[in-house]
């Protein structure tokens, strides 16, 4: 369990929602035993999601759910979900019509490995057992919770978020984009499904809208936080150790938060960002620590 006390350290709290996490999506998961055609799309489907990948989303929800006491039995079915949308989104980003990314979290492409056509089924399969499992009432015995988890993944997820924000980043590749653009495209790729991520466990604890307000207004911070560290990595990263392509942003020619602000003016602008997240959180109390420490580690990272 997560719990907030000065024993307990960011790093071992992350280390326990990675494993955590791994262990449920490993159960959601189809197995990928038997000789029939869907077998390789099962194992694509676990090659995509397991094994790898920082697992700040279900972090959040594990996170913030602890505030309300949740259990985190529950609040980990939900990151797994969450998971599962990020990763077929990763899958999908790194197809040679989209991003063309030969490596990603340290190891070849899900269609490097797999093939096009295999790894475009299997993004097409995460997304329907993602809702599958908010759908389930091991997940929340209450029908309107989960209705309400379904309904805001599917719109963090989609054209008014995710998806829509990818599209604006295709563009991006094009056109001049100013800070304001960038701020709304990295609002939409990155930032909606964080966003999810910190008002689920509010959601599933049954939040106030004062706590939701301000779990949603620290998401908005952190998610732009971390996409300015993002992009502080492509410039200043060693592939290796990022565990994907970098230099990417500027070999498209793509305006980002550095490319307008310059290197020095964007780590102090996340930084400042980290210091606004955490402040958001005053009304939780000393019960926020770890979240507090993940505004600034976002920034720190260097993977």
């Amino acid at each position: 369990m997560i719990h907030d006390s000065d024993a307990q350290s960011l790093t071992k709290a992350i280390a326990h929602v990675v494993e955590a996490v791994e262990e449920t999506l490993a159960a959601v998961l189809p197995t990928a035993d038997g000789e029939g055609p869907e077998a390789t799309l099962f194992k694509a489907m676990r090659y995509a999601t397991l094994g790898g990948g920082k697992r700040l989303r279900p972090f959040l929800v594990v996170a913030t759910a602890a505030l309300f006491d949740v259990p985190e039995e529950v609040s980990l079915r939900v990151g797994a979900a969450v998971e599962l949308i990020h990763s077929y989104s990763l899958v999908h980003d790194d197809l040679p019509c989209m991003d063309d990314d030969q490596v990603r979290r340290g190891k070849p492409s899900c269609h490097v490995k797999f093939g096009v056509p295999t790894a475009v089924l299997a993004g097409d399969a995460m997304v329907p057992l993602a809702f599958e499992i908010l759908c389930d009432p091991k997940t929340h015995p209450d029908a309107a919770i989960r209705g309400e988890l379904v309904a805001r993944l599917a719109h963090a997820a989609g054209s008014g978020g995710m998806v829509g924000g990818q599209m604006i980043d295709l563009a991006a590749e094009k056109l001049d984009f100013n800070i304001g653009e960038v701020t709304r495209l990295e609002r939409l790729k990155t930032g909606a499904l964080i966003e999810f991520c910190c008002e689920a466990g509010g959601i599933l604890g049954r939040a106030d809208t004062k706590e939701l307000r301000a779990l949603g207004a620290f998401a908005h911070d952190l998610g732009l936080a971390f996409q300015i560290a993002d992009d502080l990595l492509d410039v200043e990263g060693e592939a290796q150790r990022v565990g994907k392509a970098v230099g990417k942003d500027a070999a498209r020619g793509k305006a980002t938060f550095v490319t307008i602000l310059g290197p020095a003016k964007a780590r102090g602008q996340a930084r400042l960002l980290a210091d606004q997240a955490a402040q958001h959180l005053e009304p939780f109390g000393p019960g926020a620590r770890l979240l507090r420490e993940v505004a600034h580690y976002v920034v720190a990272r260097t993977q």
